[in-house]
């Protein structure tokens, strides 16, 4: 049993993507400083880009909009999905993320990757770490209209993936998403203490939070099955 979860008592994963499986760091960097860099170029100096853009965000985040490549480039008039690719360089998968789907497969639970990123973001990062053959499905929020953070998201995603909440497991980095997860009945629920690598500890609440995949890794068979 991994000192975080028992998964004895798990049947389905559900894994989130940036931040978790995969460094936050791409994403910090492109609307941190990327974006900004390249917004600055046409609208004006960076100071003045970097305090539109704030306000922007700062109203849309959390929502549907808000993870968006299509909403972003009709509201700054700039190509995102082109402009993700010019630092795709930067897409990195966390340690051990490989290895623990691998194991989750040869277990037998279904595994789901249930992102908030827009579809054009999923298949650029999947393309480029090779992960998407791990995944029985992938949702997005879009798809199914409703953001992680609110209950028409696991309402939804259950009618699409039937699971038994008190039977799942739940591995994000975004608080308000546990939340709502833990809202809904997910029992199982873990958090990520460092989804950027290049930034500080993130604060995980009281939920159990995994350094890295390792500490969060199912019994293999042979474990299971000593004398089989």
């Amino acid at each position: 049993m991994s000192a975080l979860v028992d998964w004895s008592a798990i049947d389905t994963v559900l894994l989130d993507m940036d931040g978790t499986l995969l460094d936050l760091h791409f994403d910090n960097h492109f609307w941190q400083k990327h974006l900004p860099r390249r917004y600055a170029e046409i609208h004006g100096t960076r100071a003045m880009s970097d305090a539109e853009l704030r306000a922007l965000f700062h109203q849309h985040i959390g929502t549907l909009p808000w993870y968006s490549v299509d909403f972003w480039s009709e509201e700054l008039g700039l190509d995102i999905a082109q402009l993700k690719e010019e630092v795709a360089h930067l897409i990195a998968v966390h340690p051990h993320v490989e290895d623990f789907l691998n194991r989750v497969r040869a277990s037998g639970r279904r595994l789901i990757l249930a992102t908030n990123a827009h579809h054009k973001a999923v298949t650029l990062k999947l393309a480029r770490t090779g992960l998407e053959p791990h995944f029985d499905v992938i949702v997005t929020s879009h798809e199914l209209g409703a953001a992680k953070e609110t209950q028409e998201f696991w309402q939804r995603l259950q009618a699409l993936e039937p699971f038994d909440p008190a039977r799942t497991l739940l591995v994000d980095d975004t608080l308000t998403v546990l939340d709502s997860a833990r809202r809904y009945g997910i029992a199982h629920l873990v958090a990520v203490k460092k989804p950027d690598t290049q930034a500080a500890h993130k604060n995980t609440g009281d939920y159990p939070a995994l350094d890295d995949f390792s500490q969060l890794m199912p019994p293999a068979l042979a474990q299971l099955f000593p004398h089989g």
